[in-house]
């Protein structure tokens, strides 16, 4: 399978810096991000299926595949897969989890400056990675991998209020005192106040796109503590703390959870689909 091509060239902003920055940390420790991320729900798939054309034989292009969360399940349905993922580390773990699935190639790349195949694809998907790639690049490319009514499927997650609520108000204190970017009183939003307006407005604004068609989710997972600080070191913001501060933060978390909450916590996900059919 295909390695790392030459990275794309990038604006010199601060914006883009932080972007490929805190993109970077997730290749630090590809097996924990395979143990610790959670899945998406099945509800996710079957609109896939149905909006995005993401069905068996149909041909599948996905962006930033990580450790296959996402692509593991569509090879499952009988999809023909093009997976591509920045990372070195991530694309090994991937390749290795998907090594019985004989319709899906693993290329280590960056979206930004792959070369398209001739052959276009009946589904672009990015299963929480689109906010990675340039905004400059991917609404466009993405449009250019498709076949004419062809779907982009973005999906996104976000954690919203739910699940064990109280946790998430004290939990904040730990990140107040040594996460100097908290802003005091941070609380998680309800799934109602989540815009996705902005996704919306992105693509279209190309004008290669009919409005995009929205699916939401819900899901609830419990963790122990050792379970809830392996998924908080997947996070970038976290990863990319000075050494010290990150300890102090995840062990007064710890603190937190074994003192406070009997050892388990329970986190609410929004998945958001939102996909949108090629002109």
């Amino acid at each position: 399978m295909p390695e790392t091509t030459t990275p794309a060239p990038r604006d010199d902003s601060p914006e883009d810096s932080l972007r490929e920055r805190l993109r970077q940390t997730f290749d630090e420790d590809a097996e924990l991000y395979d143990r610790a991320r959670p899945g998406y729900p099945p509800a996710l798939y079957d609109d896939l299926a149905e909006l995005a054309g993401a069905r068996p034989g149909s041909r599948v292009l996905e962006l930033g595949c990580g450790t296959g969360r996402a692509t593991v399940p569509l090879a499952g349905r009988g999809c023909r897969i093009t997976a591509v993922e920045a990372g070195a580390n991530m694309a090994a773990v991937a390749r290795r989890n998907l090594a019985g699935a004989s319709a899906v190639e693993v290329v280590t790349a960056e979206f930004e400056s792959w070369p398209l195949p001739a052959e276009p694809f009946d589904t672009v998907l990015a299963a929480t990675a689109f906010h990675w790639i340039d905004p400059a690049t991917r609404v466009p490319k993405a449009a250019d991998a498709l076949r004419p009514g062809g779907a982009l499927a973005v999906v996104r997650t976000q954690h919203v209020r739910g699940g064990t609520e109280e946790f998430f108000v004290e939990v904040q204190r730990c990140y107040e005192r040594f996460d100097p970017g908290t802003k005091p009183g941070t609380r998680p939003p309800a799934t109602a106040d989540v815009d996705n307006a902005d996704h919306a407005r992105e693509v279209a604004r190309s004008g290669r796109f009919a409005p995009t068609v929205f699916r939401r989710y819900e899901q609830d997972l419990t963790y122990t503590t050792r379970e809830y600080l392996d998924v908080l070191r997947t996070y970038s913001g976290h990863r990319a703390l000075p050494e010290a501060a990150r300890h102090g933060l995840l062990a007064s978390i710890a603190d937190l959870i074994d003192g406070g909450y009997g050892g388990r916590v329970t986190k609410r996900y929004l998945i958001e689909l939102g996909v949108s059919r090629r002109r």
